[in-house]
C-alpha cells in the first residue's frame, strides 16, 4: 500500500484536511522570564571539601612542628655529637620541609577561609592544590600522614570539581 492509497486505513484520509488535535487547542510555548534564584546556603560537599582543607590545616600544624622540632634536634646534635646517627642528617633540608609545610599551610587556610566569597578562579586554585597534596601525599606514603593527604587531596579535587562546586563558585554575587 503507498501513502497515496485511498485504501489504506494509516494514511491520510483523501480530501480532508487533518486537524492538530480533536478537541484540545494547541498550548503556547513555555517562556521562563524570570532569573535563577541565587545560592544562599554552600552546598554539602562544598562544604566537606572546605572542612577538608581546615583538616590539612592542622595536619600541617603538627607537620611544621615536628619538621622544626627535628630541625633543632639534630643541630644541636651536630654541635653536642651526643647522637652520632642523628648528626648525619642535613639540618638544612630539614628546614626546607619546614618552610614547605607551612607554605602549605598558608595556603591551605587561604583556600578555606575564602570559599564564602571566592569565585571560579578560586575553584581552579583549590583543584590545583587538592591535586597536588595528593601527589606530594605519595612521598611520606609510609607515615600515616601521607595517607590521609592523599584522600584528603583526592577528596578535596573530586568534591569542589563536581556539579555543586561549579555552581556554587560560579554563583552570582550581589
Amino acid at each position: 500500500m503507498s501513502y497515496g492509497d485511498p485504501n489504506n486505513p494509516y494514511g491520510t484520509p483523501q480530501g480532508q484536511p487533518q486537524q492538530p488535535g480533536y478537541g484540545y487547542p494547541a498550548a503556547p510555548p513555555v517562556q521562563q522570564s524570570y532569573a535563577a534564584a541565587p545560592m544562599t546556603t554552600m552546598p554539602g560537599k562544598v562544604n566537606a571539601a572546605r572542612v577538608m582543607l581546615w583538616v590539612i590545616v592542622g595536619l600541617q600544624v603538627i607537620g611544621v612542628a615536628l619538621f622544626a622540632f627535628f630541625a633543632v634536634a639534630v643541630n644541636k646534635a651536630k654541635h653536642d655529637n651526643s647522637i652520632p646517627g642523628l648528626s648525619d642528617y642535613p639540618v638544612g633540608a630539614l628546614w626546607a620541609f619546614t618552610v614547605l609545610a607551612l607554605a602549605w599551610l598558608v595556603w591551605a587556610a587561604v583556600l578555606a577561609a575564602k570559599f564564602g566569597s571566592g569565585g571560579n578562579n578560586l575553584r581552579v586554585t583549590t583543584l590545583v592544590f587538592g591535586i597536588l597534596t595528593a601527589v606530594l601525599g605519595v612521598y611520606p606514603f609510609l607515615v600515616i600522614v601521607g595517607i590521609f593527604h592523599i584522600v584528603l587531596g583526592i577528596l578535596i579535587a573530586c568534591f569542589v570539581g563536581s556539579a555543586d562546586g561549579k555552581a556554587w563558585f560560579g554563583r552570582p554575587r550581589y
